[in-house]
C-alpha cells in the first residue's frame, strides 16, 4: 500500500519538477525544443527515481527496469497530453489582403510602419498634420479614422499609422524592445520623415496615453492635441486600476471570453511571459497570439459603446499580442511624467465620455495636469467616442484646430459629470 502510495506521488512529484524545469531553462534559454525537452526529461527522471523507490516497497522484483518502463509511459503521457493542450496551436486568422491605400515608412529607429494618408485640400498655407494615434497599446484601426476626410478638406494632412508591433507594421524579433520609448522615438521619426516642426496628435485611450508621452518628451514639437477618452498619463497614479470593458458582457460573451483566457496553450504562454518574454514569443509566435489577442478583444468590443451594442463591423487589422504585453509591462515601470506636463504650454483638448468604462480620475487628471487643456463631457458615448457620436466628435476637432468656440462647454468641476458612469 505504502509502495503504490509513493509511485502515485511520484509522477505528480515529476510533473511538479518538470513544470519548473521548464521555468529554468525557458529563463536561461529562448529555445522551445530546450526548454520543453528538459522539462521532459527532468519529470521522467523523478518519475524513474521515485517509483523505483516505491516498487521496492511493494516488493516488486526488478524493481529498475519496472520503473524505467513506468516512467517511459508517463512521459509518453505527458508527450500526448500536452500535444492535446500546450502544445496546440491557437488558429491564426487567414491574412487578409492590404488595402490599396497602405504605405509603409522606413524609420532609422529599425520599425517598418504602416499608413495611410488623406492629402490637405489646396490652401493658402500649409497646416501642420494630423496624426492619430490608435490605442491598445497594440489594438490598430483600419482605413481614415471618423473625422480625418472632414480635417483634410480643412487643409490638414491626415495620417493614421499602425504603431510597431501591431496591425502591418513591424514585428520586432526581441520583444522586450517593445517600450514606451520605443513608442515616442517612432512618433518623433514620423514627424521628422514629414519634414515638419509640429504636429497635430489625436490620441484615442491608449493613444492618449501616447500623447502624453510624446508631448513630455517633446513639448516644442506639438502645436495641438486631442485626447479622446484616453488611458492614464502614469499608470502609478492609479493603483487600483483604470478600468476595462470586460466587467459587462453578455452571457455569450462572458463564456467566450472564459473559454480564450482558460485556454492550457494561453495559459503556459502566460507564465513564460512572466519567465522570459523571449521564449514566450518564440513558444507562441506572433501570428497565433495576435490572433489570440484579436477574439480576446471582439469579446469586449461592446463595452466601448455607450449602446452596449456593436455598431461596427470588425476589422482584418490585426492585434499585436507582445507589443501590448511589453509595453503595458514598461509603462507600469517609467518615470512620472506629469512634473513634465505642467510645464507644457499646448493647447490640449480632452474628450470624456458618458459611458467609457475608463474611470472618471483618468481623463479629468488630462485637464488637472496640462495647464492648457480643455475638457469636454460627451453625453451618450462610450469608450469608442467616433463611433457613438461621429457628428459631435468631428465638429470638435474641425473647431478646436481651426481655433473656433466648441460645441461643448467646457466641463471644469472635480465630481464627475451628471449621468457618468462611476464603475
Amino acid at each position: 500500500m505504502l509502495g503504490g502510495s509513493v509511485v502515485v506521488l511520484g509522477v505528480v512529484v515529476a510533473i511538479v519538477f518538470g513544470v519548473l524545469a521548464v521555468g529554468l531553462v525557458a529563463y536561461l534559454a529562448a529555445v522551445p525544443a530546450l526548454f520543453l525537452g528538459g522539462g521532459l526529461l527532468v519529470a521522467v527522471g523523478v518519475c524513474f527515481l521515485v517509483s523505483r523507490w516505491g516498487f521496492r516497497l511493494s516488493g516488486v522484483r526488478h524493481a529498475g527496469p519496472r520503473a524505467a518502463g513506468f516512467s517511459v509511459a508517463v512521459g509518453a503521457a505527458i508527450v500526448a497530453s500536452a500535444a492535446a493542450t500546450v502544445l496546440h496551436p491557437f488558429p491564426a486568422q487567414p491574412k487578409a489582403a492590404v488595402p490599396q491605400d497602405v504605405r509603409y515608412w522606413e524609420l532609422p529607429t529599425g520599425s517598418r510602419i504602416a499608413y495611410v494618408h488623406a492629402a490637405a485640400a489646396p490652401g493658402p498655407a500649409r497646416k501642420p498634420p494630423v496624426i492619430f494615434l490608435h490605442g491598445g497599446p497594440g489594438t490598430p484601426g483600419e482605413g481614415i479614422p471618423t473625422g480625418g476626410a472632414e480635417l483634410a478638406a480643412q487643409g490638414f494632412d491626415v495620417y493614421a499609422y499602425d504603431q510597431v508591433g501591431a496591425g502591418r507594421s513591424t514585428r520586432l524579433t526581441d520583444v522586450t524592445g517593445y517600450t514606451v520609448r520605443r513608442q515616442v522615438d517612432d512618433l518623433e521619426a514620423i514627424r521628422a520623415r514629414l519634414g515638419v516642426d509640429q504636429l497635430i496628435l489625436v490620441g484615442r485611450s491608449w493613444g492618449g496615453s501616447l500623447t502624453a508621452q510624446y508631448l513630455a518628451a517633446h513639448p516644442d514639437r506639438v502645436a495641438k492635441a486631442v485626447v479622446v477618452a484616453p488611458g492614464a498619463i502614469w499608470p502609478k497614479a492609479f493603483p487600483d486600476g483604470v478600468g476595462e470593458p470586460w466587467n459587462a458582457m453578455d452571457p455569450a460573451q462572458q463564456a467566450r471570453y472564459d473559454d480564450l483566457t482558460a485556454n492550457p496553450r494561453i495559459l503556459a504562454l502566460s507564465l513564460l511571459m512572466g519567465v522570459n518574454p523571449e521564449a514566450a514569443h518564440a513558444f507562441v509566435p506572433d501570428a497565433e497570439a495576435d490572433s489570440w489577442m484579436h477574439e480576446v478583444a471582439l469579446t469586449g468590443r461592446d463595452g466601448a459603446s455607450c449602446s452596449r451594442a456593436v455598431t461596427t463591423p470588425p476589422h482584418d487589422n490585426l492585434q499585436g499580442f507582445y507589443v501590448n504585453q511589453l509595453t503595458t509591462r514598461d509603462f507600469a515601470s517609467i518615470a512620472d511624467p506629469r512634473p513634465a506636463l505642467r510645464n507644457a504650454h499646448v493647447p490640449v483638448l480632452v474628450m470624456a465620455a458618458q459611458c467609457d468604462f475608463l474611470h472618471w480620475p483618468v481623463s479629468r487628471e488630462y485637464r488637472d495636469t496640462l495647464p492648457d487643456a480643455t475638457l469636454v463631457d460627451i453625453q451618450g458615448a462610450g469608450h469608442a467616442v467616433s463611433t457613438d457620436q461621429p457628428e459631435l466628435f468631428t465638429q470638435l476637432l474641425e473647431s478646436f484646430l481651426a481655433d473656433r468656440p466648441l460645441p461643448l462647454p467646457a466641463y471644469t468641476a472635480m465630481d464627475p459629470p451628471p449621468g457618468r458612469w462611476t464603475r
